[in-house]
């Protein structure tokens, strides 16, 4: 009797202790303390070591018994070990110094889609003591033009398949740079290229917040920035993708998002690298290939940005055509990781492919402070941070969630004392981080040589006199029990397709067309879509809408902008400065309120983009928008 009272109370104590770790996210605490632990101590032990550069961990694998010849880079049905990668690497880092003069500290710029080639450039530049500034490749004209010169490199590396994106006119706006296109025939010559270790001292750091590459982001407003990527913001990355995954040696962590953003080069592949782990790389997302590479490489972790995991749940199964299978659920995936994973498809997407866990994570490549969730159930469901008991209360001391000014949409102060105020658990506001007001380049080291876009990233007497924080630009909310979610961005710049629009850039792009007045662009919410779709409130200068202007005008926008960015609807303007408030504003409030349904824009004309031109829309597609019978 004694003893089974014993055991019952045993078994209470251990569901109760159960009960208690799971209601205040003790594991999270856990995990948070992993992160932080791992990350500080290996930036500890770089920076005594004078051995900052990631280099240093590949070259480390490659000399290692255990993992030299262990395979770290699939790609398209080809491997590279651990040692075989090192040796390309040097040889790319001796071909860059020897015969194109690259000296430590120089910015390269780098053109390249996902490859094996990528990842040797890459490491080719940090092997000399060089610096990558990684170019979006669906850039163009202008916008290519602009991120080519504002990296101030006299290099660029081009992928071959990008070659006619380099026009005349895109040359003549970068002088003084060289262009060179990694050809086939280049690439014979680096392999007989015989490979040089240089010495330490050309890799050399002088602050674990110095520059590691630069990550060109839209901002909120005007052309794409260059965001400075520190060794430190490497590490931490390095740190928060193997402890929330449970990342391994034995892991394969599959990603075809593009390695041009933080989250496949620096919380993927270098996160990949610090573990000896495998790297498999998809050229690009494609519903056609996700799975099907997935399985042939045998990975155990997949990246997903934005919608990738929407599309991957409603595209058709594959199935076997002689047996009938179902290929869903043959894979060896156990976590999918990345950022976007709406709440309404994240159970769907779960169940379809049977993946156990969703670590969706909040952050941004210039961004001061990450959020993450490790979600196993429903509990987390949608939410980009979770924290237990312990770690919540860090993070609420270095960060805040703000009230929002509805007029000014900046950070509402109070008139009395100039301070901002916290909103209640629960109520949305702008998400801003701490930084250590002495020296703000601790924590944000801004964007490369644009003080001012740096400085507007700082707020200053946010709380108290004298103090600093990061303004996020997104407004986020924060529930009491310990579960962050994303609600919107602030301004202008909307998301979609998993990339920030840059309405400037789009109104610039489009105001070049000989026969636009005025282009307000904005982003519009559709019923059964996430994000905001580009909608253009537009006057030409005719009142006649031909279907020619539609074809040349859709033509227009594509050569000129990304394809993430060309707008989707037209609203066209009786009379120019129609969108405008007393102050000669571009008013978007009351367009985006109205968005593209027929019987709401006051009899203006509407059009969205149909193959190669823009066709008319009204009460019949609109209607087809909202029984969910359109993918755009």
């Amino acid at each position: 009797m004694e003893m089974s009272s014993l055991a019952l109370g045993a078994a209470a104590t251990v569901l109760g202790s159960a009960y208690l770790s799971a209601r205040l996210s003790l594991a999270h605490d856990v995990i948070f303390a992993k992160i932080a632990g791992t990350s500080i101590l290996n930036i500890i032990l770089a920076v005594r070591a004078g051995k900052l550069n990631f280099f240093y961990i590949l070259e480390r694998h490659a000399q290692a018994k255990s993992t030299a010849n262990k395979p770290f880079i699939l790609f398209e049905g080809k491997s590279w070990t651990y040692a075989e990668t090192y040796e390309i690497v040097l040889k790319y880092g001796t071909w860059l110094k020897k015969h194109k003069g690259v000296k430590k500290g120089d910015i390269v710029a780098l053109e390249y889609q996902n490859s094996a080639m990528f990842m040797f450039l890459w490491f080719g530049l940090w092997s000399i003591g060089a610096k990558p500034a990684f170019i979006n490749y669906q850039l163009q004209g202008d916008a290519l033009a602009h991120c080519m010169r504002e990296s101030t490199a006299k290099l660029a590396l081009v992928d071959p398949l990008f070659e006619s994106g380099l026009t005349v006119e895109v040359r003549a706006k970068v002088p003084g740079m060289e262009f060179v296109i990694v050809s086939e025939d280049l690439e014979r010559q680096v392999e007989n290229i015989e490979a040089v270790r240089y010495p330490d001292w050309l890799r050399k750091e002088d602050s674990y917040v110095g520059t590691a590459i630069l990550i060109y982001t839209s901002g909120t407003t005007g052309l794409p920035k260059a965001a400075i990527m520190s060794w430190a913001k490497l590490f931490v990355g390095g740190g928060l993708t193997p402890v929330g995954t449970g990342m391994t040696a034995n892991d394969v962590f599959y990603t075809c998002m593009p390695l041009y953003h933080s989250s496949a080069s620096c919380l993927g592949a270098c996160a990949v690298l610090t573990q000896g782990a495998t790297l498999a790389i998809g050229r690009k997302f494609s519903t056609k290939t996700f799975w099907k590479e997935v399985r042939e490489t045998n990975s155990t972790i997949i990246q997903y940005v934005g919608e990738t995991c929407r599309y991957l749940t409603v595209a058709p199964p594959e199935i076997d055509p002689v047996t009938g299978e179902n290929f869903d659920k043959q894979h060896r995936v156990r976590v999918a990781m990345g950022n976007g994973l709406r709440p309404d498809i994240w159970d769907k997407f779960k169940e379809r492919f049977g993946i156990e866990t969703i670590y969706e994570f909040y952050a941004a490549t210039e961004g001061a402070l990450g959020l993450w969730n490790v979600s196993t159930n429903s509990f987390s469901k949608g939410a980009v941070g979770r924290y237990g008991l312990l770690s919540r209360t860090y993070v609420k001391a270095t960060s805040a969630i703000v009230e929002l000014d509805d007029e000014t949409q900046m950070p509402w102060r109070d008139p009395k004392t100039g301070f901002c105020r916290r909103v209640k658990d629960g109520e949305p506001g702008e998400f801003i981080a701490k930084l250590p007001a002495d020296d703000v380049t601790k924590k944000f080291q801004g964007y490369f040589g644009n003080k001012g876009a740096t400085n507007s990233k700082i707020m200053r007497n946010v709380f108290k006199k004298g103090d600093a924080w990061f303004r996020s630009g997104d407004v986020l909310r924060w529930d009491d029990e310990g579960r962050i979610y994303f609600s919107d961005r602030i301004g202008d710049t909307f998301r979609w397709k998993s990339e920030n629009v840059s309405t400037e850039e789009v109104a610039h792009a489009l105001g070049k067309h000989p026969a636009v007045l005025e282009a307000n662009v904005y982003g519009v919410q559709l019923p059964n879509h996430d994000g905001r779709a580009g909608c253009v409130a537009i006057s030409f200068d005719t009142p006649n809408v031909t279907p020619e202007l539609m074809a040349s005008l859709a033509s227009h926008a594509r050569e000129t902008l990304p394809k993430y960015a060309v707008p989707l609807f037209l609203r066209v303007m009786k009379s120019v400065g129609q969108q405008t408030t007393g102050t000669m504003k571009h008013q978007k409030h009351i367009l985006r309120q109205q968005s593209v349904n027929p019987k709401k824009v006051d009899g203006d004309a509407l059009f969205w983009l149909q193959g190669s031109r823009y066709e008319a829309f009204g009460e019949k597609e609109w209607k087809q928008l909202e029984g969910g019978r359109v993918k755009l």
